[in-house]
């Protein structure tokens, strides 16, 4: 119930008594009338159906409540910072690896928090820490450029690299093969432990994002000018640049590839979403939303920043996520806008279950939501941060979700919903 649901009913109550008050025989005196009245709130009868007026206020009570609910299963509470990034061992989904702005990176237990590894001597704060597809490796990189790789079992490093200011890190899909994406546009490919090195030279823009294809043989880089390029990996070459008016007016922020890696969905800062057939280099869809209600600017500079991107497994559905907070859901083959789901604040990730149509969203009021894309409705929403969620991750059965927040701490929620 809502709360001025809540209120009106309390209200109506409250009118009751006041009518058994003037049916006294006694007739009360103005003094008792008005002591009874005090605690009465009058509601204008020209609005009694009208919500809008009380639409956004809340009690203290209500917010301080809303403020100290809390969802989740586990709060891990060893980082000193806020934790920018988190994602699950592939292999068992029983681990977590995160890295934060205290400059360390933990690779713990999802069930009790047990830290198992800790990864220190970063000089900066830890933005990318992601296991290798066995799960046998974790890497960590700090904003700095170093990048270091631990072996979990023997909670030893094994390997370390410094780059240029880091912008992502990435594993190879089947191989322990490490991919990132520096500030100065150049990606580098090793061979962990070995170390040999390949890198991949482009215009001197950031490399703000990048995926290797399920095939393992090509990535895709997203540039700070607006260009993608589909690089293959073997040859060292870019096998498409997608430019100009075919690419991006703006910086890349986020890019994400179906399951077979035939299709690629860029998204950028100036608004856009973008659909690349990965074979031809072709753009076969451009994807953009009106202003939603968390975009407070009207200056027509600003546009409606796309923030993250992704491929429903099982429907052919996209879902793109914006700054001003909508979730917009398309019909791949068609192209048409199918839902808008409205958040109050910027959405900062969106992630697709891997075997149904639900998408989750972590935004800046730090909650996390779950939305079935089917209907477009929201299925259930999750409470328990202070601050933003920065990064979530969600487990292969759906069953949890872990979230890294600006208030310093990570927290593990179980998923629980009706149809399960």
């Amino acid at each position: 119930m809502d709360n001025t649901e809540e209120n009106a009913i309390d209200l109506h109550g409250d009118e009751e008594i006041i009518e058994v008050i003037d049916l006294n025989e006694t007739e009360p005196g103005p003094d008792d009338l008005a002591e009874d009245l005090e605690d009465v709130d009058f509601e204008d009868p020209g609005n009694a159906d009208d919500d809008d007026d009380n639409e956004g206020w809340e009690t203290e009570d209500e917010m301080e409540a809303e403020a100290e609910r809390d969802d989740s299963e586990l709060t891990f509470s060893k980082h000193t910072g806020s934790v920018f990034c988190v994602s699950l061992d592939p292999a068992t989904n029983s681990l977590a690896v995160t890295g934060g702005e205290d400059d360390k990176a933990y690779v713990w237990r999802l069930s009790d928090g047990e830290v198992l590894l800790e990864c220190t001597g970063h000089k900066d704060s830890v933005t990318c820490a992601v296991f290798s597809h066995d799960s046998s490796l974790v890497a960590s990189g700090d904003m700095s450029g170093m990048i270091k790789v631990w072996r979990v079992e023997t909670k030893e490093e094994i390997w370390s690299f410094e780059v240029g200011d880091l912008e992502w890190l990435e594993w190879h899909p089947c191989a322990p093969v490490l991919l990132a994406g520096t500030d100065d546009g150049s990606v580098w490919m090793w061979k962990v432990p070995a170390g040999d090195c390949k890198t991949f030279q482009s215009p001197a823009c950031q490399a703000t994002s990048g995926k290797v294809l399920p095939d393992g043989k090509r990535a895709v880089v997203g540039y700070e000018d607006g260009t993608v390029r589909v690089w293959d990996l073997k040859q060292g070459n870019a096998v498409h640049v997608i430019k100009g008016q075919d690419g991006h007016q703006g910086a890349l922020t986020c890019l994400a590839c179906n399951k077979d890696g035939s299709l690629v969905l860029t998204g950028s800062v100036d608004g856009s979403a973008k659909l690349i057939n990965t074979t031809t280099g072709k753009v076969v869809g451009a994807f953009s939303v009106d202003g939603g209600k968390a975009n407070k600017s009207k200056d027509e500079e600003d546009s409606n920043s796309v923030e993250s991107v992704g491929f429903c497994n099982i429907l052919p559905l996209i879902a793109v996520a914006y700054l001003d907070g909508t979730l917009a859901i398309y019909d791949l083959s068609t192209q048409v806008l199918r839902h808008r789901c409205q958040h109050e604040a910027g959405i900062v990730h969106l992630r697709w279950e891997e075997s149904s149509s639900v998408v989750s969203t972590c935004s800046l009021d730090g909650a996390l939501r779950l939305w079935d894309a089917r209907s477009g409705n929201m299925v259930s929403e999750y409470h328990g941060h202070a601050a933003e969620i920065l990064d979530f991750s969600v487990n292969r059965e759906a069953s949890l979700a872990v979230t890294a927040s600006g208030d310093n701490q990570v927290k593990v929620f179980c998923l629980q919903r009706p149809d399960r």
